[in-house]
């Protein structure tokens, strides 16, 4: 799917007051059709990114509940989540 195909929207964006390095949890919506809920903006050591939606197993081992599997698509989702962070 290109990035043509994709209309990509923040629904909403939850700032966190804390300290932590979890900044903010992202809700994002897909073409008025799908919501992804929990992305996070993260400061790491060499800036701000954003994680995908994770859930702990069993094995206490985090996993991705969302994955990109498209480099392009997986960029153009950080790149709208973090202009919108930085806008508000």
């Amino acid at each position: 799917m290109s990035q043509e195909m994709l209309d990509v929207k923040i629904v909403k964006i939850h700032r966190l007051a804390q300290d932590s390095p979890v900044k903010a949890f992202v809700d994002l919506g897909i073409n008025d059709a799908l919501l992804i809920k929990g992305l996070r903006v993260v400061q790491g050591k060499k800036g701000l990114f954003v994680s995908m939606p994770t859930e702990q197993g069993k094995n206490e081992r985090w996993y991705e509940r969302v994955r990109c599997l498209n480099q392009n698509i997986r960029l153009l989702i950080a790149d709208k989540v973090l202009k919108a962070y930085g806008a508000q």
